[in-house]
């Protein structure tokens, strides 16, 4: 995570202290500033809402545990048409923070030194550093995460655009290198 709040678009700073074992429930939105500053960090027309309704609780000893859902509209441009697109995003996240150098952060390994990586697990915990998560940059992240990368207006198809089907190819010989081929 950036210690640096000028570097993020939306902020929603949370003291790790504070934090107890029964969820607590927390309710944010964008204001049209931040609104505006996701739009150009997000490489979008616009976006007009973001909000997020977040579970905040204890996770195990020293983690947090931020579980929640993340609505968003914005407008991007269409990649055929170029004309404004409106997406709706609608996202369950889930992520878990570990103050840094906490065993809980550190990647499983075997006796050989290797990584095991189970890619339908649960993703490794974040780590923080100070008293402070930001709930907020969790929340602008998955919803970035969410974002179609080539919108397309409702109807719109490439029209000058053939798909080869490769019917015709043909499989080159393995002789047809030799054929120009002439001996000194």
């Amino acid at each position: 995570m950036k210690d640096n709040l000028d570097d993020v678009p939306f902020s929603y700073r949370v003291k790790v202290g504070h934090i107890s074992a029964n969820p607590v429930e927390v309710h944010i939105e964008a204001d049209p500033s931040e609104l505006k500053a996701l739009a150009e960090a997000w490489s979008v027309v616009s976006v007009d809402d973001l909000s997020a309704d977040l579970q905040i609780a204890r996770w195990k000893r020293d983690g947090v545990r931020v579980k929640g859902r993340v609505q968003a509209k914005i407008v991007q441009s269409c990649v055929v048409t170029l004309e404004p697109v409106q997406s709706l995003i609608d996202e369950s996240f889930e992520q878990i923070f570990v103050p840094e150098g906490s065993k809980l952060a550190r990647q499983p390994g075997n006796d050989a030194g290797e990584m095991l990586l189970d890619p339908d697990g649960p993703d490794l915990p974040e780590t923080f550093v100070g008293d402070t998560i930001d709930a907020g940059e969790v929340v602008a992240e998955f919803a970035a995460l969410a974002i179609d990368p080539y919108p397309r207006k409702e109807g719109v198809e490439f029209q000058a655009h053939i798909e080869d089907s490769g019917e015709n190819d043909k499989k080159p010989s393995a002789f047809a290198v030799l054929k120009d081929w002439k001996k000194d």
